[in-house]
């Protein structure tokens, strides 16, 4: 009950080269088959995204999470290292996908972005500097390529119908109680029927779980669950409802959350318009191989000790552009 669905996500917030396990519609690219090594990143310019997400986890972990040994035996260092590779496989797969569409960038948005570049090298230590081996033009082009990136998704979808109703991201909210037995359950129940019943107070005195309130989305439960608790109103109480030899009491706290609905409904839209860009993003990528130099990766260790602590790539660009990412 209430498990969320699994989604695979890229590996940094904003890019939105995403796999959901969604139904939709596919727009067709037309590209000849390639295999290129010269779509390559320089090693400063790769840098720039090592450099930040090595000084984030470290900041939040230490730099003791190298050492963690993950299933199979891979260290945290080489699972990271391997994902910035894909990040940035990716990456530029996505900008020659806007060459191939003829999708450029403004003056108006090359302006913005030379602003955050300014602001982001600026701030940088003389550490920082010589630990990426940076210029100030590497900082413009990977800001400039991870806009494009961003914007080639909402033009290749504009125009795919991905409305979502009311209906479909409808939230509610309830309270419950949860019980191993039936017995119990039923005496729960008769309990928080009778006219002056406090809910929520007999639902802290007896329920197994650890939480009362809930929130609840259309497909996130049992249809059969689904169906008792969307046909409840504000204030009613269900009957008790087995799954899996658990059993439930629900009282309908609201049975329309209007901010939750709204919040449901841009995620829905975003992981819809994130699969069809997926499957746009799979022909092409399939036609136009990007392979990375090994010599940019052959010495790059997280656990080198030196003095870079630069990490605010990623959000002085999301302070700028926000969620939709350009």
């Amino acid at each position: 009950m209430g498990r969320k669905k699994k989604r695979k996500t890229s590996f940094f917030v904003l890019f939105l080269c995403v796999v959901i396990l969604f139904t939709g519609c596919k727009k067709e690219v037309t590209s000849a088959p390639t295999a290129r090594s010269d779509y390559n990143y320089t090693r400063p310019q790769a840098m720039i995204i090592v450099a930040t997400e090595r000084n984030r986890y470290e900041q939040a972990y230490t730099d003791a999470v190298w050492e963690v040994t993950l299933e199979g035996g891979q260290t945290f260092e080489t699972y990271l290292l391997e994902q910035l590779r894909t990040f940035l496989r990716d990456l530029k797969t996505m900008n020659l996908l806007a060459d191939s569409e003829g999708i450029d960038l403004t003056n108006a948005e090359k302006e913005r972005i030379r602003q955050i570049a300014e602001e982001y090298y600026s701030g940088l230590t003389q550490d920082d500097i010589q630990y990426m081996g940076i210029t100030s033009d590497d900082v413009l082009f990977m800001y400039q390529e991870y806009y494009r990136a961003n914007k080639v998704v909402g033009e290749l979808t504009k125009d795919v119908n991905l409305e979502v109703s009311d209906s479909e991201a409808k939230v509610i909210s309830v309270r419950q109680i949860v019980l191993g037995d039936r017995q119990e359950a039923l005496s729960v129940h008769k309990r928080v029927s009778e006219e002056g019943s406090d809910f929520a107070s007999i639902a802290r005195e007896t329920t197994t779980a650890e939480t009362i309130e809930r929130r609840i989305g259309r497909g996130e439960e049992p249809q059969g669950v689904e169906d008792v608790l969307f046909a409840l109103t504000t204030g009613e109480i269900s009957p008790v409802v087995m799954v899996d030899d658990v059993y439930y009491i629900f009282q309908c706290v609201s049975d329309y959350d209007m901010d939750a609905t709204k919040e449901r409904k841009t995620q829905i839209h975003e992981e819809r318009k994130a699969w069809v860009f997926q499957q746009i993003f799979d022909q092409f990528q399939e036609n136009n191989q990007v392979v990375f130099s090994e010599e940019i990766w052959a010495d790059i260790r997280f656990s080198k000790d030196d003095a870079c602590t630069t990490d605010n790539f990623f959000a002085l660009y999301q302070e700028e552009f926000g969620s939709k990412g350009y």
